[in-house]
């Protein structure tokens, strides 16, 4: 996945063996350090939930190792709990609790003492409406000093979150502006086009997530055509995409200011 206004990714690492989704430590850090090796991007991991899904280090250990190590900049925060339904199926088709993405306001708050601790930007995941007013409880707090980001996430076929609509971008960008006025914010999907929405993002004021995740299932464009659609769209509402360096430097100035 990759932002198009912005140089960033978030990274699903595979398992070389069986191509199953691996958050291994060692596997991610060879992983994010060879997309470095390459091109000066930031890119960060994702999460893979393991076994015990109420052990707080665990879920978390990735993360912060990656982020000790030097080679993650930025660092996920799901502030909230979602059920993982699809929108055609129904509750008889879920028959344990691996359909609940559980993160209890306990996991949220260690999640952004990580953040603290190891100097990593938060991105604030929000699945849901109340997601962005649960993590507006850290914005600006002691709790959390460095610069985040709003992942605001829009879904079609999973009955979680809103719609990748016009309305529902304009819903979620006034309630930013109620709680978290000033916060950066990126729109990013799962199974859906982002494309026709990057206009409005854009003239909001917004940035935007692109790739294969968020482009529709069984889509056959590849990772780097999603990414150069999406610059071509900012370009003719007379966006630029920025470079590595400019985040960095915006992000910079930012923490200057607000410290």
């Amino acid at each position: 996945m990759c932002e198009s206004r912005r140089c960033d990714c978030a990274c699903h690492t595979l398992d070389p063996d069986t191509g199953r989704q691996n958050n291994d430590i060692e596997n991610c850090v060879t992983f994010l350090s060879g997309i470095r090796s390459q091109v000066d991007t930031i890119v960060y991991p994702t999460a893979v939930p393991p076994p015990n899904r109420s052990d707080w280090k665990e879920r978390y250990a990735t993360v912060m190792e990656v982020c000790r190590r030097g080679v993650a900049e930025w660092g996920f925060i799901d502030p909230g709990s979602v059920n993982l339904w699809r929108a055609d199926a129904t509750a008889l088709d879920y028959n344990n609790d691996r359909a609940i993405y559980a993160n209890s306001p306990g996991f949220v708050e260690y999640q952004v003492q990580q953040a603290e601790e190891h100097q990593f930007h938060p991105a604030y995941a929000c699945y849901e409406p109340g997601f962005v007013r649960h993590g507006r409880c850290y914005i600006g707090s002691i709790r959390e000093r460095q610069p985040r980001f709003i992942v605001l996430c829009l879904r079609r076929h999973l009955r979680f979150s809103f719609p990748p609509e016009r309305w529902a971008l304009d819903a979620y960008v006034k309630l930013l502006e109620s709680v978290a006025p000033g916060a950066p914010w990126i729109i990013a999907g799962l199974g859906v086009d982002m494309l026709p929405l990057i206009p409005a993002a854009v003239a909001m004021g917004g940035h935007v997530r692109v790739g294969l995740e968020d482009a529709p299932h069984n889509s056959n464009r590849s990772n780097l055509e999603l990414v150069e659609a999406a610059v071509n769209a900012i370009h003719k509402v007379g966006g630029e995409p920025a470079t590595a360096a400019d985040v960095r430097s915006t992000l910079k100035a930012w923490k200057a200011r607000t410290s």
